[in-house]
Formats: C-alpha cells, structure tokens, sequence
C-alpha cells in the first residue's frame, strides 16, 4: 500500500470494515481492494484517542475529486435516511476511501475501465468523536455520572416496602384476594 493511502481508524471503524472484508462478494468486488488497503495499513486508535482531523465514521467531511470542485458529505455506514446528496456510505467507493484519512491526505482508487480517481480531504467540518470531547469538556459534571445527593434531618422516616407500617395487619392495608 503507498504511503499516502496509510489510515487512522477508531476501533469501532476498523471492526465495521473487517466485518465487510468478510462479507466481500468476491476478488472482483470494487470494495476488496479498498478494505485490503485500509485494512492493512490502518493505525487504530480508540475514539477518544483520534484526532479532530480525521475522518470517522458520522464526520461530515469537504473533500475534492481529481481536484474537482470541493463537496461536502457525511460518511455513513450505511444506506442512511438523510438529505439528498448529504450521505456518502462507505459502501460506496469514495466513501470507504475517505474513511480515516486526515486533512491534506488522498486517496487513489480504481473507476472502471482501468481509470484510476484521486480523493483529497479538504477538511473535516464535523467529527463526532471529538465534538463529544468538546461537550464533556464544557460540562465537567457529565464526565462524573450521576450525582447522588443525601439529605438528612428528615423527621419522616418512610417504611421499607418489605415491612409493613406499624398501625396496619400483617399484610399492610391490602386486604388481598379474599375481599373480593
């Protein structure tokens, strides 16, 4: 794999792209050689250890065709429900070729009849793992989990469900099925 194709995935991405290898239709599949690639090349990472910069999956990524006009897209795993236009899957070459690349890297892809296409990452306007980041970040106290506060002083003490209050049967006041 040259150089410039080498990726960085999360582990969560790298396992996802395994899983397609598996499922590849044959040696003729368009997705082979991409998923050999990333596959074997990839430095993995966990999400909280990957940079802003690279593209995973859920980014919205601005990127450039054989240095074609910029377009924005967001990778999708799959066939997702979205804006026209808005998701690119990586089910998709260009999608499966954008995913782990930092801004500034390119990917080299083969198109059909033998022409080869190069993808640039303009910039990644959006990734998911570091918004994430961002918001635990600004809001310290969701890094905590959740606070228990206990209050004493309180003179009413409530019974434990599993007694019964003093003033009431053996049973509570649930006079049980024979009152029916």
């Amino acid at each position: 794999m040259p150089h410039d194709q080498a990726c960085m995935l999360t582990t969560k991405d790298y396992t996802i792209l395994e899983v397609m290898y598996e499922r590849c239709l044959g040696r003729d599949d368009p997705l082979r050689p991409i998923l050999e690639a990333k596959l074997s090349g990839a430095r993995v990472v966990f999400r909280d250890d990957v940079p802003p910069t690279i593209v995973t999956l859920s980014s919205r990524v601005a990127y450039r065709i054989d240095g074609g006009s910029a377009e924005t897209r967001i990778i999708a795993h799959g066939d997702v429900n979205g804006p026209v236009g808005g998701i690119l899957p990586i089910t998709l070459p260009r999608g499966l070729a954008l995913l782990g690349l930092a801004e500034g890297q390119s990917f080299t892809i083969a198109r059909n009849e033998g022409n080869r296409e190069n993808i640039r990452v303009e910039q990644v306007v959006y990734q998911p793992e570091a918004a994430r980041r961002e918001s635990a970040a600004l809001n310290p106290v969701m890094q905590q989990g959740p606070i228990l506060r206990l209050v004493g002083g309180s003179e009413c003490r409530p019974t434990p469900p599993w007694r019964p209050a003093a003033n009431d049967g053996p049973l509570g006041d649930d006079p049980g099925p024979s009152a029916a």
